[in-house]
């Protein structure tokens, strides 16, 4: 990743663009729920999780170079990158969830 100490808001707008990127995405999931087009949620489901561990990965890279020794500048925009994926990392396993029990109520 290079210079981390240089890039961290690099980082940080990185995550914080999959991580909204995969929000959209499950917004649009639960649409297709709520329009019984539980195929198009799965799928759209899946694609929000590829953002979501693309999110991840660069903060894992940033978190693990800390962790090697290198030194951090402290960056609230790299904080706000860490709520923002945990939040819609909360949102998109809530959803998934969610999927099971509309398939059941469709069912009957």
């Amino acid at each position: 990743m290079g210079n981390i100490m240089k890039d961290i808001n690099a980082v940080a707008i990185e995550v914080v663009m999959n991580a909204g990127d995969g929000r959209m995405k499950i917004d649009e999931a639960l649409a297709a729920m709520a329009d019984a087009d539980l195929e198009k949620a799965e799928t759209l489901l899946k694609e929000a999780e590829e953002l979501i561990v693309k999110a991840h990965n660069a903060q894992t890279e940033v978190i693990q170079s800390q962790v090697s020794g290198e030194n951090m500048e402290y960056s609230l925009l790299f904080i706000h990158a860490q709520d923002t994926i945990m939040t819609i990392n909360t949102e998109l396993r809530m959803t998934k969830k969610l999927l099971p029990i509309i398939k059941m109520l469709m069912e009957r």
